[in-house]
């Protein structure tokens, strides 16, 4: 059982780490659109991108793909940017744009590109074939990631309801700030 724990734990840190901060950025510009009346949907996303995430650390860790680290650090922040920039560019939108299964596909995508980030990582942590440990990391990423969900969807309420920001102020504001904090990890992760 303390295994168990051991792995739910490890997802928790990759996620809340803030010194490894990314995985953070990446889930506030994915959920900065949505409020609470879209949860369903938000989750859902969510989830689709643990999903590509520990699909990307299976196929890893049982070497059916190897990607280079130097390429997928410096994609990384570009999965960051595409995503707060597609919120700059829908922020006149009075909601967010229904999700269609390219919406879908491009965050299952992007979880792909976040997990082969940390696949090395984890790798040399895991010490059995079993794909047990794998699932349970996955949970610890999974809880870890609806805690962000929370907290990003709380300050968007206390921002657009107490402050009295619109909504397209408050998107356009997060979505810049998520860039301004990405553009230092893309000049340090270039690879070219």
């Amino acid at each position: 059982m303390t295994d168990f724990w051991l792995y739910v734990k490890l997802g928790l840190d990759h996620v809340l780490d803030l010194s490894a901060y990314d995985h953070i950025l990446f889930l506030v510009a994915l959920c900065a659109a949505y409020s609470f009346g879209a949860w369903k949907r938000l989750l859902l996303l969510v989830t689709l991108f643990t999903v590509g995430h520990t699909f990307s650390l299976l196929l890893a860790h049982y070497d059916i793909v190897a990607v280079s680290g130097s390429y997928i650090e410096f994609l990384i922040p570009i999965t960051i940017l595409v995503t707060a920039g597609y919120n700059i560019f829908n922020a006149k939108r009075s909601r967010p744009t229904e999700a269609h299964m390219l919406f879908y596909l491009v965050t299952i995508f992007f979880g792909l590109i976040h997990g082969f980030g940390f696949a090395r990582y984890y790798n040399m942590m895991k010490e059995d074939e079993s794909v047990a440990p794998l699932l349970e990391f996955a949970l610890g990423v999974e809880i870890a990631q609806i805690v962000i969900v929370l907290i990003t969807l709380l300050a968007a309420f206390f921002v657009q309801g107490v402050l009295r920001f619109n909504k397209r102020d408050w998107l356009l504001i997060i979505s810049s700030i998520v860039i301004g904090m990405t553009i230092p990890m893309l000049i340090d992760t270039w690879p070219f």
